[in-house]
């Protein structure tokens, strides 16, 4: 592993400011990363902690919660894959393709990556002086030609690289970037060459279908780009105050439940809403929408709905759901899916019966759940080929998505009402 650095700054936006102060270091021991707030952050009156759970506001080396090497709240701040393709790539040119992603260390992905990551947080060499690391207003012609580049191993040019680190510290797999107008600011997501559908019209399909089931989810719209599509997602964690933003702090699931990527697999929704019982505002209308929420992904096939696609705002005191987002229908092959997530002890089946036996978790009746799972059905069968009208959805794309992602037979095994 290549250690250019032993210790990073951390800065934060408080609530409801515009520029961010110095939070204290996090530093390099051993294998492990650990925290601890400066003095100055800990005397301020607005003071917030990071994440109570992990790092409470006090002063000394904060440690680790068992099993983790870095505060989970840090590295929810941090780029995944994706956004490590394109730093290396940067750094290793034509040799990037055959290196593990482990060759660079955390915090060398913490400082090398884009500064206008998902969250409030930022990395620094320095705990006086704030430089951020912005790209320059690259189109999205740019972006997309910088993200084929990076997908075939072609080293950036440095326009292109400087372009593309804008959005690197963003999750996911898929290629994505960054771009933003006077008031609103979006996450680009891009089609791959192997893709063997629409998989960007699919997502915005899913979107949107989310929204008219009255899902919580972000607004999406469609681009064409050079003859490619572009869904842009709008950021739900930057609000806009004259020529400034407002940054909101928020915290993955898998950071809620202390596990790391290593440990995911461990990840349940059961478990989730017992933790919004205790923690969250307005648990009875949270639990009711992330029931929904699972619902909607079985019923649309999105098996990918890991801990990292799941979040919460955190404002200092207490956790409220952010909008749905990353809702895609997952390539699927054979009769049987299973949701990335634990639904009810250890089954994960991608079933309607398997919700409707975890509904007391949520605090749901058997009625209250069916009746969520009908007016989805409903909604989906009414507006399918809405949303495919909106999205210039193929006749083909349409007919290998319906009756195999969307509303797959197996979804409605062991359910007595027709679908």
């Amino acid at each position: 592993m290549n250690s250019e650095y032993s210790e990073v700054y951390v800065w934060i936006w408080l609530p409801e400011e515009t520029e961010p102060v110095v939070a204290g270091k996090l530093t390099a021991v051993g294998p492990t990363y650990v925290f601890n707030y400066g003095k100055s952050y800990l005397q301020r009156d607005n003071a917030i902690a990071i994440y109570d759970a992990e790092l409470p506001l006090r002063p000394g080396l904060l440690p680790l919660l068992p099993g983790l090497i870095i505060p989970g709240c840090l590295r929810d701040a941090a780029p995944d894959a994706w956004g490590r393709r394109v730093i290396l790539n940067k750094k290793f040119g034509n040799k990037a393709s055959g290196i593990d992603p482990a060759a660079l260390d955390e915090l060398s992905y913490l400082i090398e990556s884009g500064s206008d990551r998902i969250g409030a947080l930022d990395f620094q060499l320095s705990p006086t002086d704030y430089e951020p690391r912005y790209a320059s207003g690259a189109s999205l012609e740019d972006l997309m030609e910088a993200t084929e580049r990076v997908e075939k191993g072609i080293p950036l040019t440095p326009e292109l690289a400087q372009a593309l680190q804008h959005g690197t510290s963003i999750g996911g797999a898929r290629p994505k970037a960054l771009i933003e107008s006077d008031t609103r600011k979006f996450i680009a997501k891009f089609s791959t060459s192997t893709d063997f559908y629409s998989v960007v019209k699919a997502e915005y399909a899913a979107m949107r279908l989310a929204a008219m089931a009255g899902l919580d989810v972000a607004p999406v719209t469609l681009e064409s780009v050079a003859g490619k599509d572009v869904l842009l997602v709008e950021r739900f964690d930057r609000t806009a105050r004259g020529n400034r933003w407002q940054r909101k702090s928020l915290v993955s699931a898998l950071t809620l439940l202390a596990l790391d990527e290593m440990m995911a697999r461990y990840a349940s929704y059961e478990t989730l809403a017992e933790f919004v019982r205790i923690k969250f505002g307005n648990a009875p209308g949270t639990l009711y929408e992330l029931f929904s929420r699972i619902v909607f992904n079985i019923l649309i096939g999105n098996t990918d709905d890991h801990a990292r696609n799941h979040a919460a705002f955190w404002d200092g005191r207490m956790l409220m759901l952010t909008p749905a987002y990353d809702i895609c229908p997952q390539s699927r092959h054979g009769r049987t899916a299973t949701q990335a997530m634990l639904i009810m002890g250890n089954n994960r089946s991608s079933r309607i019966v398997t919700c409707i036996a975890a509904a007391p978790q949520f605090l749901l009746s058997e009625e209250e759940a069916i009746d969520i799972i009908e007016k989805q059905i409903t909604c989906i069968k009414q507006n399918w080929s809405i949303v495919c009208d909106e999205a210039s959805l193929s006749e083909v794309d349409r007919n290998l998505l319906w009756g195999n992602q969307i509303l797959n037979p197996y979804v409605f095994e062991g359910w007595n009402q027709s679908p």
